[in-house]
């Protein structure tokens, strides 16, 4: 028998339509960076300053920089430009390592191998700017940096595009970012092999080389490890500018694992919701309730018991990846494959949820497909932010198989074996669940991908199949 809902839950009541103005809460404070184990200290950052080529005069500021970034993040950093450094023994003792500003060959064959073997067991890698003008001669090194400098033209003002509002480096920041720099031109564009999290609009500045697509900031999981980079942090004023210190300390925390992101490659998405007013054109409310738009972009649950649900078209195959953000201990959550109406009901009883509360049981907690499966709660806990902080959902839908992903790992798989439901074609909403819920939502995108057969989607509920697939 289907699982009936406490009064918590949806209940069925008549359409409200408003999408009203308001105002959204602000991220929460850092995590700590300490290690949680009784007497275990802070985590440690290396910050690597050693030029062989062009020397900026910025690196002293940049080295205050992130010490005064480790104060207030709960990090101990170290600063060297010794190259004997890099040892396995030495490069174990700390979390991440961050390339400020090197310039040329800065390691020899016997450190490079140490860092690669660092990389492997797990560390973190951050560059700052110049650490794409370093070691052109390491294959290891420029896949782990993402790009390679090419030139750069004047210092000068530039809007960067905010690409991902959910990563730490960027969740702070507008949809558009206006600061002076010197913006690097690359020798290729690592969008395919990286997760982009901010570009240059190449027509705010002169001297932009790269078609038009230029990445400036990105992250990934890089041959085990983590590696994020920036191409800011050429003037001495970066370090003194508060966006950008909190951009890099953003970057950090996630390298060593204090904050939580997905930074797979994301390619060929578009935007059902883009943080506009003009994209929730094709969106409908459905029972009591409503969603805020803020002026960043971002929706927010207001009164209940309702849902907003995508009407402009269902969905058969597709990954589905939206951010969202949980003020305390709330209640949303995202609904799939259930047909059009305005009966909220009709998503309840026809579709699937998956669920966003902190505190509910395991088939009603965060990740799980709601009264039928719990997501892995082990993993989830791994990757889970806090209230305060983004979270990213992909769910991916391919015949009658869902699975989840939280911050890029996945933490549910389920097959629909019911015959009255299917998530071969549905539509999608956010839920606002009630008026003391507060959760937030944004950019809110969907790739479509291939049909599956029946006999494919038939062939995915083999459990041996389901666990030799790759994710």
């Amino acid at each position: 028998m289907r699982h009936i809902r406490p009064t918590r839950r949806l209940a069925t009541a008549a359409v409200g339509a408003a999408v009203l103005l308001g105002c959204v809460s602000g991220p929460a404070a850092s995590q700590s960076s300490r290690d949680p184990r009784p007497g275990a200290e802070a985590k440690r950052v290396l910050v690597f300053s050693k030029t062989a080529g062009f020397r900026h005069d910025s690196i002293p500021d940049g080295v205050a920089a992130v010490k005064q970034l480790g104060e207030t993040g709960g990090f101990t950093v170290d600063a060297t430009e010794d190259a004997t450094a890099f040892t396995a023994a030495n490069l174990r003792r700390y979390a991440a390592v961050v390339f400020l500003s090197t310039t040329g060959d800065v390691l020899d064959a016997t450190q490079q191998n140490a860092f690669e073997g660092y990389i492997r067991q797990g560390g973190a890698y951050v560059g700052v700017h110049a650490a794409a003008d370093t070691e052109y001669d390491w294959e290891f090194y420029g896949g782990v940096a993402g790009a390679y400098f090419q030139s750069h033209p004047a210092i000068q003002p530039a809007t960067v595009d905010v690409e991902d509002h959910a990563h730490p480096a960027t969740s702070g920041l507008a949809q558009t970012w206006n600061r002076t720099d010197e913006w690097y031109n690359y020798r290729s564009n690592p969008r395919d092999r990286v997760h982009v999290l901010a570009s240059l609009d190449e027509s705010s500045y002169a001297g932009g080389t790269m078609n038009g697509d230029h990445p400036i900031a990105w992250c990934q999981n890089y041959q085990g490890g983590r590696a994020f980079y920036t191409g800011g942090g050429h003037t001495k004023e970066s370090y003194a500018e508060p966006a950008f210190r909190q951009h890099l300390l953003g970057g950090i925390r996630w390298a060593i694992g204090d904050a939580q992101a997905d930074c797979r490659p994301e390619n060929g998405y578009r935007r059902l919701f883009d943080g506009t007013r003009a994209s929730l054109d094709a969106w409908r409310q459905a029972g009591p309730g409503s969603f805020t738009l803020s002026d960043d972009g971002t929706l927010t649950t207001t009164g209940g018991m309702g849902m907003l649900w995508y009407a402009g078209s269902g969905f058969g195959s597709y990954s589905l990846k939206l951010d969202w953000r949980m003020a305390g201990d709330d209640n949303s959550g995202v609904f799939v494959g259930f047909p059009p109406s305005d009966d909220p009901w009709s998503a309840v009883n026809n579709g699937y949820e998956i669920q966003i509360d902190a505190t509910d049981a395991a088939d009603r907690t965060t990740g799980a497909v709601y009264g039928f499966k719990s997501a892995d709660l082990k993993k989830r806990d791994r990757v889970l932010n806090p209230p305060g902080q983004w979270n990213t959902y992909e769910i991916r839908v391919e015949g009658e198989r869902l699975r989840v992903y939280l911050n890029g790992v996945k933490i549910n798989d389920f097959t629909n074996t019911d015959p009255a439901r299917s998530l071969t074609d549905g539509h999608l909403g956010i839920q606002n669940h009630g008026a003391d819920d507060e959760v937030s939502f944004r950019d809110i995108r969907i790739k479509e991908l291939p049909a599956k057969t029946d006999e494919s989607a038939n062939s995915a509920t083999s459990a041996g199949l389901m666990a030799s697939q790759g994710d």
